[in-house]
C-alpha cells in the first residue's frame, strides 16, 4: 500500500446494519430510483437518496442509471452532475462540492486493498473533488484521491494521487498536461 493514501493500515469490516442497509438500497434503487430516468424526476432521485442519508444538493442532478453502494457516504453540492453510468463505489465517503461534473462511464471508487498484506485488507479512503472540477468520460478516480478546485481529468485517466487546482491532467496514470485557464 502506497503512502500516498494516508490511510490507516487496519482490516475493515461492515457491520450487519451496514449489510442489510445496502440490501434495501438495492431493492430501493431498483424500484423507485433507476425507473424514474425521465428529467422531470431529478428531485424525485434526490429526495430517494436522501432517504438513505445522502447530502444531495436539490440543485443537483444525479441520473437514474448511476450505480451508488452507499446513499450515506455520498455528497453532492450546487450545480453538481454524476453522469449517465458512473460507478460511484463509496464504501468510503464520496464527496463532491459545489459546480462539480463526473461525466459519463467514470469510476469513483473510495476502496482498495492492501496488497502488502497476506489477507489483502481491505481499507476506505475518502474521495474529495472540489468545486468547478470536471472528471471526463470513462476516467477512473482512485481511494484517497483529492481533486483540487478548477481541475480537469481527461476522458479515460486514472487518478491514483491528489490533482493541484486549476490543471488539467490525463493518461493512465494521470500526469500534468497543462494549466487550466479560463478565457472570457
Amino acid at each position: 500500500m502506497s503512502d500516498d493514501y494516508n490511510m490507516a493500515k487496519t482490516r475493515h469490516h461492515f457491520s450487519f446494519s451496514n449489510k442489510m442497509g445496502r440490501l434495501l438500497w438495492t431493492i430501493v434503487s431498483l424500484l423507485f430510483f433507476r425507473p424514474f430516468s425521465i428529467r422531470v424526476f431529478r428531485k424525485w432521485r434526490i429526495f430517494v437518496l436522501r432517504l438513505f442519508g445522502a447530502k444531495v444538493s436539490y440543485k443537483s442532478i444525479v441520473h437514474a442509471n448511476v450505480k451508488i453502494w452507499a446513499p450515506w457516504n455520498l455528497e453532492v453540492g450546487d450545480y453538481s452532475c454524476i453522469g449517465q453510468r458512473v460507478n460511484c463505489y463509496n464504501q468510503g465517503r464520496i464527496t463532491l462540492k459545489n459546480n462539480v461534473t463526473v461525466s459519463q462511464d467514470s469510476s469513483l471508487c473510495a476502496s482498495g486493498h492492501d496488497y502488502t498484506s497476506k489477507s489483502h485488507d481491505l481499507f476506505v479512503a475518502p474521495i474529495v473533488i472540489n468545486q468547478n472540477a470536471w472528471v471526463a468520460a470513462e476516467a477512473f478516480i482512485g481511494p484517497g484521491v483529492t481533486i483540487g478546485d478548477g481541475a480537469i481529468v481527461g476522458a479515460r485517466a486514472c487518478v491514483f494521487k491528489n490533482v493541484d487546482a486549476w490543471t488539467v491532467v490525463g493518461g493512465n496514470p494521470a500526469k500534468f498536461i497543462k494549466t487550466r485557464e479560463i478565457k472570457d
